[in-house]
């Protein structure tokens, strides 16, 4: 047996920090602390919310709700005190306030002593994922791969949209450990997969695949500030809230305690393992079914 590293690191004589960063609705969010506060014992401590938009997120409403402090620095408002309109990184002026932004992020999550991180709906790119692990729900089958690449990436509705254009008639969600983001498109979603979900089947609405295969054709080559509003898009949306209910309320919660409590592993060779008992098992993936049930993908 190769030499395997604990993806989580064992925290001494404590149960492991973590926090929940969110930037809208919080269902995830919502969904985890609800999981967690009904174990009779958590293998974690669960810290704080953070939100970059503690005006327009739940991040306050659910700190109320479930007792967590709450921690809130405004991206908007931040980029405005530095005097840029729009929260973007397209710019070395955008970048520098980001960077800026995630320092003070950070200043002020310092005293949680956090070991891991969960971002739960989380939107800003940063490189808080350079400091400790930080577990991200994707709403696509990370496994599912075309000439070799990850296929269902993407921000929005892309991963659903990709899944459906395919002729898949199953979606499934996949928990990453993310990756510091480097300028790369798809870097956020190129981490190790912890987990996916079970099959969530594809609701085309009654609309005929060669529909929305036009649809893709006759959009602009830039994204609109609101989406495109075509049937593709509207098709997407309603997929992926089945997909958020019949995927990432299942896998979430489930391997932030499966990752809390050591199971993940790295050999070598960069061989993902996952611990049952004291044996580590060389796996691609876990599969997380509704029943309960896991499954390990050899």
């Amino acid at each position: 047996m190769p030499d395997i590293t604990p993806l989580l690191p064992p925290s001494q004589n404590r149960k492991p920090h973590t926090a929940i960063f969110l930037s809208g609705s919080g269902s995830n969010a919502e969904e985890i602390i609800k999981v967690l506060q009904a174990l009779d014992s958590a293998p974690l401590e669960l810290k704080a919310l953070v939100t970059d938009a503690p005006k327009t997120s739940r991040a306050v409403e659910l700190g109320k709700n479930y007792k967590l402090p709450v921690i809130g620095v405004d991206i908007r408002e931040f980029y405005a005190q530095h005097g840029e309109s729009r929260v973007s990184i397209a710019t070395p002026k955008g970048q520098a306030v980001r960077k800026a932004w995630t320092d003070e992020v950070r200043r002020q999550i310092a005293p949680l002593q956090l070991d891991f991180a969960i971002f739960a709906g989380f939107v800003p790119l940063t490189n808080l994922t350079e400091d400790f692990p930080c577990l991200n729900v994707h709403p696509g089958d990370l496994t599912y791969l075309k000439n070799g690449e990850r296929l269902l990436v993407g921000l929005h509705t892309v991963p659903i949209e990709r899944a459906i254009l395919e002729g898949l008639h199953s979606l499934r969600s996949s928990v990453i450990i993310a990756l510091p983001y480097t300028g790369k498109g798809a870097e956020m979603d190129n981490g190790p997969v912890l987990g996916i979900s079970g099959e969530v089947p594809v609701d085309l609405d009654g609309v005929s695949h060669a529909t929305l295969l036009a649809d893709m054709r006759e959009r602009p080559s830039l994204r609109p500030r609101g989406g495109f509003g075509d049937r593709l898009e509207a098709v997407a949306k309603k997929n992926q809230e089945n997909l958020k209910r019949g995927g990432d309320w299942v896998v979430f919660p489930r391997v932030v305690i499966d990752y809390a409590e050591g199971r993940f592993g790295m050999a070598e060779n960069d061989q993902l393992m996952y611990l049952i008992g004291d044996k580590w098992h060389a796996i691609k993936t876990v599969i997380y079914h509704q029943s309960g049930h896991k499954e390990l993908v050899l």
